[in-house]
């Protein structure tokens, strides 16, 4: 097994990977809250953790992934206070909240797929595991972690010798903002880092979900839903645990806090956490209006693996700064990039001992706290290596296991494009024109009628930022 290191956020290192199991990895993924669609800040996180799963096969490693979706119990505020999210979507678009869950789960693995991610190996629904659920709280409350108050159930973190078990000055900063930012205080809190195990009806009369419980009618509050999904599917211990930065703190701050006091060890050793993607205004964020997804680039017409593309020149722990200019630049870097590929000839012997020396090369810079931008640089150092073509290509598949760009799709789609007969070219190049002088003219019934009659030739046409494009369908 290759040597492994990335950033544990528990220890603020950048520390070696040691596995409970040996080459084994048990892995937990926190999922969308299926209220509205993932923008692509959200996508971005999901890329950087499909680089880490990739990365560690590319290692050696056997991972098994577990990912949840949150259909129920996450406040607008992630401190308790506020309406539930999903019910929010329901009210916002007239349906129920399964209706909201399903479409919008959907949604997010739309574009989750179309960025070249691997699905997980299990994906649960919170719904699914109220049982689970119940049963942590009853354990919680025997223990002496939990207290019920105002029908509620709550955590008790005065009960913990350090609750801030992430970086005490980061969390106090974030649970100050968190206060200011609350819609209202919960009085039935002890403690104000305290958070709510089970909502009953004395939360929201008009909750859409709720179960029986010994409580009362109620549903689950927001964060014991990971703790619980995780261990039904990983068991007690599991070795990696990912998010968003913004999932730090409280959210993986509670985790550790039930898991823990339920287990009664240590749940897992590493945390992994992606930095946030920007616009020019600050961090991508839903409140802020129009949500752009990976679909809405698509019908923009760009390729969403140029997005992951955009996404792996930069570290995972940096901010990324997003603009249609960035994005335009990266096009065509990728463009000329996919040029190089499609130009390289199947012939000739692979070189093993090359394949080796760059195999080797990638693997340190991937296992190396996944060094993207220098695997990037290693494809370039292929494609400029004095070896043969064959040799070339096979290290182009060999890296893509990771990078996941579909290189060799891509540069088989620009061999076509090529291939194209010369009369069928001139043809549609003519009626392109035509129609854009229909359409300057403010004539889109001729404009309809030649995109029409291209597509009984079997030519597709499409409207993107770079002009109009076309392909043989």
């Amino acid at each position: 097994m290759a040597a492994f290191k990335f950033y544990n956020t528990l220890t603020r290192t950048v520390q070696d990977f040691v596995p409970r199991e040996e080459g084994k990895v048990t892995m937990y993924t926190c999922g969308p809250t299926v209220y509205h669609y993932a923008h692509i800040g959200n996508i971005r996180t999901y890329i950087m953790q499909d680089v880490l799963i990739k990365s560690l096969m590319y290692a050696g490693y056997d991972v098994k992934r577990v990912m949840n979706i949150t259909d129920v119990g996450h406040l607008s505020s992630d401190a308790d206070t506020g309406e539930d999210k999903m019910l929010a979507g329901a009210k916002r678009e007239h349906k129920s909240v399964m209706e909201i869950a399903k479409y919008y789960t959907d949604a997010f693995f739309k574009d989750f797929d179309a960025v070249g991610n691997k699905r997980p190996d299990v994906v649960e629904p919170a719904t699914n595991c109220i049982p689970e659920f119940i049963n942590m709280v009853e354990v919680l409350l025997k223990k002496g972690y939990a207290y019920e108050a105002g029908g509620n159930v709550y955590f008790d973190t005065s009960k913990l010798d350090d609750y801030y078990v992430f970086s005490s000055d980061i969390e106090k900063e974030q649970l100050q903002v968190g206060v200011r930012d609350d819609v209202e205080e919960d009085t039935n809190k002890k403690n104000k880092t305290d958070f709510v195990l089970w909502f009953t009806k004395s939360k929201f009369e008009e909750q859409a979900l709720k179960w029986d419980s010994p409580w009362g009618v109620g549903y689950p509050g927001w964060h014991i839903e990971c703790s619980c999904i995780s261990m039904k599917h990983l068991g007690e211990y599991i070795d990696i645990h990912c998010g968003g930065v913004d999932n730090i703190f409280p959210h993986h701050t509670n985790e550790i806090a039930q898991s823990e006091s339920f287990l009664g060890h240590e749940w897992c050793k590493y945390w992994f956490h992606s930095n946030h993607l920007n616009d020019k205004s600050g961090k991508m964020s839903k409140s802020k209006g129009a949500v752009l997804t990976v679909s809405v680039l698509k019908e923009k017409g760009y390729d969403p693996l140029v997005y992951r593309f955009f996404c792996l020149q930069s570290h995972y722990r940096k901010p990324l700064e997003f603009s249609y200019e960035a994005l335009d630049n990266v096009t065509g870097a990728f463009n000329k990039l996919i040029k190089k590929i499609a130009d390289l000839k199947e012939e000739g012997n692979v070189d093993e001992a090359v394949v080796k020396k760059f195999e080797d090369d990638f693997r340190n810079a991937v296992s190396d706290d996944l060094n993207t931008s220098m695997a990037i640089t290693l494809l370039y150092d292929v494609l400029k290596a004095d070896t043969s073509d064959a040799t070339k290509l096979y290290l182009v598949k060999s890296f893509d296991k990771v990078l996941s760009l579909d290189l060799l799709g891509h540069a088989a789609a620009s061999k076509e494009e090529k291939e194209v007969d010369p009369e069928l070219e001139a043809y549609v190049l003519d009626a392109i024109e035509r129609r854009a002088q229909a359409k300057k003219a403010k004539d889109f019934a001729t404009a309809d009628a030649i995109r029409d009659e291209l597509l009984q030739k079997g030519v597709e046409i499409k409207d993107t930022r770079e002009g109009v494009k076309w392909q043989i369908i």
